[in-house]
């Protein structure tokens, strides 16, 4: 049974990592960009439900969509600013710039909030739960909605970039940037949609990371974003389906980790997985290899 519960746990994390791993695999298939300032959108969007549920009193699904507004005009705001100067520079330049947006954010939080966690209100809490085994194992409210939240999440998106017109730009931005923009496509525009796609399910994702973790301060997104971009990378990075593979097999590994081997290397074991993906297969498990001109 023990094992069983611990499979689910893994599962209902790994969907939250795939979430969040979304953002990141969107920003890098369209951009080439590596948004390591997501996990930070995350923050933000769980301290928008927060203040919206604690001090507002709005439902707990509008203030979702509330954060979710407010995490899309911070991603817009964030590319504008931050990433759209950098788009021919350097990778380093890119991460440094990441890096320098990732502390702004948190420091911002961290004057508005204060240095104190605090406990946000589970958003899915009337969902009810899943008794299985005569009530031996219990499948709470939130890792419900985290594994089907995550499902038609990627389903959504798939849909969106296979069937609409704008995803159809994202794919041709994706495919060649100046063909693109020859054949009429707004480059700019297609790009500012990604960031916003992404950082509207960050929001998503600080909503389920929240509830089924409810502890909230200014770094509360950072971890889970590394952890999200090595699940990325392991499902192959620019991969919608690869990220919600990654984000699973990320999750379950993390959680068995901590339950078979040890708490504290948990994150350690995460890591190594990061490596070992990059020295066996360096594009992942559904990721495709390039060749480039030189």
């Amino acid at each position: 049974m023990a094992f069983l519960e611990n499979l689910i746990n893994g599962i209902s994390l790994g969907s939250v990592y795939a979430v969040i791993a979304l953002g990141y695999t969107l920003v890098y298939g369209i951009a080439k960009m590596l948004n390591f300032a997501h996990g930070d959108v995350i923050m933000v969007g769980g301290y928008v439900i927060y203040l919206m549920i604690t001090n507002v009193g709005v439902n707990p699904y509008l203030a979702v969509v509330i954060a979710m507004a407010a995490c899309t005009v911070l991603g817009i705001t964030i590319e504008k600013i931050a990433y759209k100067p950098l788009r021919k520079s350097t990778g380093l330049a890119v991460l440094i710039t990441a890096i320098g947006v990732s502390y702004f954010l948190q420091n911002i939080a961290l004057v508005i909030f204060g240095a104190n966690p605090v406990t946000p209100t589970s958003v899915v809490k009337n969902i009810p739960k899943i008794s299985l085994f005569d009530g031996q194992i219990v499948i709470k409210s939130e890792a419900i909605a985290s594994i089907v939240v995550s499902v038609l999440i990627v389903i959504g998106l798939s849909l969106f970039i296979n069937k609409t017109r704008s995803g159809r730009a994202m794919l041709a931005v994706a495919e060649d940037k100046d063909a693109a923009q020859l054949m009429g496509i707004n480059v700019n525009r297609t790009i500012s949609l990604t960031f916003a796609i992404g950082s509207g399910l960050a929001a998503v994702a600080g909503a389920l990371l929240c509830s089924s973790y409810p502890v909230l301060n200014n770094t509360t997104g950072a971890m889970p974003g590394i952890k999200a971009f090595v699940a990325a990378v392991f499902g192959g990075i620019g991969s919608i389906p690869g990220a919600m593979i990654g984000g699973i097999v990320i999750g379950i590994i993390e959680i068995f980790g901590k339950a078979y081997i040890s708490p504290q290397l948990a994150d350690a074991i995460v890591f190594l997985v990061l490596i070992i993906v990059l020295i066996v297969r360096p594009t992942g498990i559904m990721g495709k290899k390039v060749n480039e001109k030189v």
